[in-house]
Order: structure tokens, then C-alpha cells, then sequence
């Protein structure tokens, strides 16, 4: 099997719209999401992916400004906090106040980031998919799309700090038991899976939603959730062990069906 690549042209990335991240959140307005025991998210709360960004004309060519810097600097750290405090305490446990203090913002700034205080672990998922969306969209086309996945999740671990990647594996971890946190990861792949198919469909020729890309990309996202599920919940969870949980995972989807 070959998963395939983009053409160059600026499109968004995987997390590139939240409609949460706004002083205008509906669910800042509506009482407690962040209060204990506050309902899981929903499939869609808290913002779309690429896919639903590229109807509002792509993301912005080059550096993103420096605001929009910070506020990714701030939702990377908010994602951290709630991480570590979910670790200690549970979600049920831990309230909005406590991840806002953690991380030197208010409640109500928080709210502008986040629409749930399951939403909050967000960023931490969609900064490596982002990660192996742009590396998909640079690759040549006469190379498989599989090689430069393989290739490279040595990425994911490199461009952040050893601490994400071990949030990273804490809150894989947190999935076998938190349900809400369950959804997030879920959704956060579903919503993957759909950029990937446009990645596929660019090099192929092919409509996103047609047969071929929409088969492809489930293997390949099917292929790296499954990567990093076992690389945290096994006997080694380094950061530096997860590029060979990845390949290994992706030679099996090369494979195919087997038996």
C-alpha cells in the first residue's frame, strides 16, 4: 500500500480552528463546563480541524504573528497543566480554577481557550498530527507518503520538550480510564483522519471524499493512533522509542489484511 501527498499550496492544519478560543464562547457563558463532574466532550466541541478551516479561505502563508504564537504557547501550557493535574487527581477531581491557577491565567480567560476542561488536554494531541500533516504536505510525490511518516515522527519528539511527550503519554494513558478524555483522543483522530484524506486525494487526483484516499488515510491514522496507545501503555515509554512504535505500526498497515 502506498498512502500518498499535497501540493504545496497553504492549507490549514489540524488544529487550526477552535471556535472555543474565543472571548465569545458559547460555553464560557453557560456555567460550569469546568466544574467537577462537568459532562465529557462531544464529538465537534471545541473547535474543527483543518477541514473545516479551508471553507474560510486556508491558514496565512509564512510565521504565524506573534499573538497567535503566544495564544499556541498558552493552550500548549494550559494542555500541560490539565494533563498533570488530571494524572494526580482525576478529571472528576480537578476543577477549572485549579487548571487556570496552574497555569498563571484566570477562569474566565480559560474559558477562551477552551470550551471544557476535557478540551483543555487538546493541544498536546493535535501538535503532533499537525507535526505529520506538514511533513506529509513537503514530501515528494515520487516518494510514499508512508516513508515520510515513518521517516519522521522522530519529529514529534525532537520539536518539543521531553515534558510533552511525556504529558503525551499520560494522557494516553488517562484514555484507558477517563472517558471524556477518551472522547478528546477519538475525536482529535477522527477529525485527523480527514486531513489526511485530502493529503491523499492531492497526490492522487482523487476527491477527499472518494473510496481510495478515505481508505488510505483510515490506515495511516488508524496506524499512528494504535502507535502511540502502545508505545504509552507499554513496557517502554521513552520519548525516543516512539518513532519504531510508529514504523512498526505502519509496516503492519503496509502489509494489509492478512489470513
Amino acid at each position: 500500500m502506498e498512502i500518498a501527498h499535497a501540493r504545496t499550496e497553504d492549507r490549514p492544519s489540524v488544529a487550526s480552528k477552535d471556535p472555543s478560543a474565543t472571548s465569545g464562547s458559547p460555553a464560557a457563558a453557560t456555567g460550569n463546563p469546568g466544574a467537577p463532574g462537568a459532562s465529557a466532550a462531544s464529538p465537534g466541541a471545541g473547535g474543527a480541524f483543518a477541514i473545516g478551516a479551508a471553507a474560510e479561505g486556508g491558514a496565512r502563508l509564512g510565521r504565524p504573528p506573534l499573538t497567535e504564537r503566544r495564544k499556541a504557547a498558552t493552550r500548549l501550557e494550559i494542555a500541560r497543566e490539565a494533563v498533570r493535574l488530571f494524572a494526580e487527581r482525576g478529571v472528576a477531581a480537578t476543577t477549572a480554577d485549579e487548571i487556570a491557577a496552574a497555569a498563571g491565567i484566570s477562569q474566565r480567560t480559560l474559558w477562551r481557550y477552551s470550551s471544557s476542561k476535557e478540551l483543555c488536554v487538546r493541544p498536546l494531541l493535535t501538535y503532533a498530527l499537525d507535526s505529520v500533516t506538514v511533513l506529509m504536505r513537503s514530501w515528494p510525490r515520487d516518494k510514499p507518503l508512508s516513508e515520510a511518516v515513518a521517516g519522521g515522527p522522530s519529529s514529534l519528539t525532537e520539536a518539543s520538550p521531553p515534558t510533552d511527550a511525556e504529558a503525551l503519554r499520560d494522557l494516553v494513558l488517562l484514555t484507558r480510564t477517563e472517558p471524556g478524555l477518551r472522547a478528546v483522543w477519538l475525536q482529535v483522530h477522527h477529525d485527523a483522519e480527514l486531513v489526511f484524506a485530502e493529503v491523499v486525494a492531492e497526490r492522487t487526483g482523487h476527491r477527499p471524499d472518494d473510496l481510495e484516499p478515505r481508505v488510505q488515510a483510515t490506515l495511516l491514522n488508524g496506524a499512528l493512533r494504535i502507535a502511540v496507545e502502545q508505545w504509552a501503555w507499554g513496557a517502554d515509554p521513552r520519548p525516543e522509542s516512539l518513532p519504531g512504535a510508529i514504523a512498526r505500526a505502519l509496516g503492519l498497515a503496509r502489509a494489509g489484511l492478512s489470513g
